[in-house]
């Protein structure tokens, strides 16, 4: 009865997939836009990370106006990108607001200020907890060459930096399963600094030794004088 009917009617079958076309249409303009978006965000936040990996250089060079202006530039390009990420492509941007966490964390390092908040850098909160943990590895960088400048106790104070950041932020060790990548980034720093555990430690042996020598030959030269 129902399939008689459907045929006496003026119905067809074109117009009964009027409403699923609508539909199609509107999910092709849908999925477009995204993809236009992820396009841009993918060729800009290349960009993005482009200059805070030359602003670290930089830093560790000590040029840091250089480093300023590449960190600035990069920010400024991230909030342009942020208006195409909106929800659905946040993934797109996280590895460019680390990069932000990591170059602005190391250059306030460098100057002995106070590491920039999330709000400040607005960035996400996984973003800034992995940033975090990727500004380990540049600290430890700079460890060793304070080491080669025998300014070792400005290198036990960088390594004791490092310590007290993964402290910081390892009770988030929970939320792997919501912190894309962060378990790892945790294992990796906590090396890091297993690392220069080792060489801090041989070079404050190394450093007593000196001591306990020096003062043994001043004991000799009082004693022969």
């Amino acid at each position: 009865m129902i399939a008689k009917s459907l045929f006496k009617s003026d119905v067809t079958f074109f117009t009964l997939l009027n409403n699923v076309q609508t539909s199609l249409d509107e999910i092709n303009y849908d999925l477009r836009n995204v993809e236009e978006r992820r396009e841009k965000l993918i060729k800009g936040t290349r960009d993005v990370v482009a200059l805070c990996s030359k602003s670290i250089v930089a830093l560790h060079r000590n040029e840091m106006e250089q480093a300023q202006i590449n960190m600035h530039q990069a920010k400024s390009m991230l909030e342009e990108f942020k208006q195409y990420s909106k929800t659905d492509l946040y993934k797109y941007i996280a590895t460019a607001e680390q990069e932000i966490v990591e170059a602005y964390g190391l250059r306030c390092v460098l100057l002995g200020s106070s590491i920039p908040g999330m709000k400040e850098l607005n960035v996400s909160g996984p973003s800034y907890i992995t940033g975090l943990l990727d500004c380990i590895g540049e600290i430890k960088r700079m460890v060793y060459d304070k080491m080669r400048l025998g300014r070792a106790e400005d290198a036990a104070k960088l390594f004791s930096l490092m310590q007290d950041i993964y402290g910081a932020v390892y009770p988030f060790a929970v939320y792997d399963h919501l912190v894309s990548g962060m378990r790892r980034k945790l294992d990796v720093a906590k090396m890091l600094i297993e690392d220069v555990r080792a060489v801090v430690t041989e070079e404050s042996r190394r450093q007593v030794i000196i001591q306990a020598i020096d003062s043994l030959e001043k004991k000799i030269q009082n004693d022969t004088n």
